[in-house]
């Protein structure tokens, strides 16, 4: 397995990882699957500073992905930035999470970003625990501040200085 910047022939794979993640999990907070359209968009837009990669098995594609993404909107917050690890089902337990956090942290470093900060929603231990593997911090909790599948939940905030 290796490491690489996301393509746009990578699209529905990303899309097909991400959308199981939308109906069935806390992983998003999205409540709708993406459309081909909304994920061909979403790959134009990490590129660059903000990139997306995927990881990629021998025979079997892309296994999981990540991105980096601007922190908010406003100019001080420019040198923050926030990730995103998504895995298939099948991968999970392997170290694909790993290798592409570990990989989009020293993407981050190498953009010359002052701190990575993960927003980890709906209790989703193993992500906070991947995180933590790979240096990062709780921070804080955001108590019941998203809502799906008909209940309240929290998102656990975990920060990198880089």
């Amino acid at each position: 397995m290796h490491i690489r910047l996301a393509r746009p022939a990578d699209a529905e794979a990303i899309r097909a990882i991400y959308n199981a993640e939308v109906v069935g999990s806390t992983a998003t907070f999205d409540l709708r699957p993406r459309t081909s359209e909304e994920q061909a968009a979403w790959l134009a837009e990490h590129r660059g500073t903000y990139p997306a990669v995927v990881a990629v098995g021998d025979e079997r594609g892309v296994v999981g992905f990540g991105s980096l993404s601007a922190y908010r909107d406003r100019p001080a917050y420019a040198t923050t930035v926030e990730d995103s690890v998504y895995v298939a089902a099948e991968h999970r337990g392997s170290g694909v999470g790993r290798d592409l956090l570990l990989d989009l942290v020293r993407r981050g470093r190498e953009h010359g970003f002052h701190t990575m900060v993960a927003r980890v929603g709906g209790g989703n231990l193993a992500s906070i625990a991947l995180h933590q593997a790979c240096g990062f911090e709780t921070v804080g909790v955001e108590r019941e501040i998203g809502r799906k599948f008909n209940r309240w939940l929290d998102v656990a905030v975990l920060q990198l200085m880089l």
